[in-house]
């Protein structure tokens, strides 16, 4: 009895120790247990270095298509997404009145010819006259001298002569008149036709309609819009990019340009024209960067992203952007050695958008680099215990 007694104290001791060492064996292999993380090495890339804007699609020159006189539109040629040609007809006003002056003024321009032709007629007349009248009188004068005629006939004569002069002075002077009404009739067909074309709306240049801004029926005033027309050699992203990366921009550099319409192709670009002026509220410049090749097809406002390349290099030592970590200005890194984390800080330059940054110096190209989600590498400490995933 007193045996089974100790067997079953044994028995209570033994079952206790077991269950402490498992619960040791739990605590050690779960909350006291290593940290479980990935890790890189530094590897060879090559990294380009691009300054990031967003921005709009603009077009340099946008030229506002208006009338010159007050009418209402008659018939319109063109529509958005029009192609036009410098001098094509895009809109017509009611005209009738300024065309009823054209016919006015046409009839008055062949009045003052008709008119011009008799003076003229008149004074040809007057000249004819005139070389008979001084042939009469040369002729008179001779028999004056023979003694064969009276002096009251070369004072007739004489008298004729005079009269002849001033006939043809006149006749002279009436052609004059008649010419300059001429011109004057002249000018206000011209005026009167010039009034008559202002009731024609033409393209000013090659381009692009980017929007029709009135309708048939409308009453345009001068200077009021009736189309807007974008010049398509010109077309370009004027982005916002942070003034802090002024000194790393220049013009030419290439560009990779994203439309909203099209976020899976990238289309090339090159930056054609930086900002003298920065924005004081976003502390942002604007750089202007043109599609090259231009874009065939385009909508002005639509938003985009660029990439301006400033720089590239290859064989360049880099990490993932996640291995790294900042606080201020310093850029750190989580050394794995010996199982145990080290904060180390480290000097960067590339970053690249594939995610990998340039590790200028501060790490060895054998290092292990710890990699995790930032939620868990808030956590890290020096020298604690990780285990590095394979």
């Amino acid at each position: 009895m007193h045996y089974l007694r100790t067997w079953r104290r044994w028995q209570k001791l033994v079952l206790w120790l077991l269950s402490a060492l498992a619960l040791i064996l739990i605590v050690r292999f779960t909350i006291l247990a290593p940290l479980t993380i990935s890790a890189v090495s530094i590897e060879r890339r090559s990294l380009t270095a691009q300054v990031y804007g967003n921005g709009t699609v603009e077009a340099k020159v946008v030229v506002l298509v208006s009338s010159k006189v007050i009418g209402r539109i008659e018939t319109l040629y063109a529509d958005q997404g029009d192609k036009v040609e410098s001098g094509q007809i895009l809109a017509k006003l009611e005209n009738e009145d300024f065309r009823q002056q054209v016919l006015q003024a046409e009839a008055g321009v062949s009045k003052s010819k008709a008119n011009l032709a008799a003076e003229e007629a008149n004074h040809q007349k007057a000249l004819a006259n005139l070389e008979l009248a001084n042939k009469d009188f040369v002729r008179v004068r001779g028999l004056v001298e023979r003694e064969l005629v009276a002096q009251e006939d070369v004072d007739y004569v004489a008298t004729a002569l005079e009269v002849a002069k001033r006939e043809v002075e006149r006749t002279k002077a009436a052609v004059e008149a008649a010419r300059k009404d001429q011109l004057v009739s002249q000018a206000i067909e011209a005026l009167a036709e010039s009034r008559n074309n202002d009731m024609v709306v033409r393209a000013p240049q090659d381009g692009i309609v980017i929007s029709r801004d009135l309708e048939i029926g409308a009453t345009v005033a001068p200077g009021s819009p009736i189309f807007r027309i974008a010049d398509p050699t010109i077309v370009w992203i004027s982005a916002n990019v942070d003034e802090s990366t002024r000194n790393e921009l220049a013009e030419g550099q290439e560009a990779t340009i994203v439309l909203r319409s099209m976020p899976k192709e990238q289309l090339h670009g090159r930056v054609a024209r930086i900002g003298l002026e920065s924005d004081r509220v976003t502390e942002e410049i604007e750089v202007d960067v043109m599609f090259d090749p231009p874009l065939t097809s385009f909508r002005v406002g639509e938003q985009a992203e660029v990439h301006v390349i400033t720089r590239t290099k290859d064989g360049a030592s880099a990490l993932p952007v996640a291995a790294v970590t900042s606080k201020g200005k310093q850029r750190r890194i989580w050394l794995v050695d010996k199982g145990k984390l080290r904060l180390r800080e480290i000097v960067t330059g590339i970053e690249d958008r594939a995610g990998f940054v340039e590790i200028v110096s501060g790490l060895d190209d054998q290092a292990l680099v710890a990699v995790a989600p930032f939620s868990v590498m808030v956590n890290f400490k020096d020298g604690m215990r990780v285990k590095v995933r394979r």
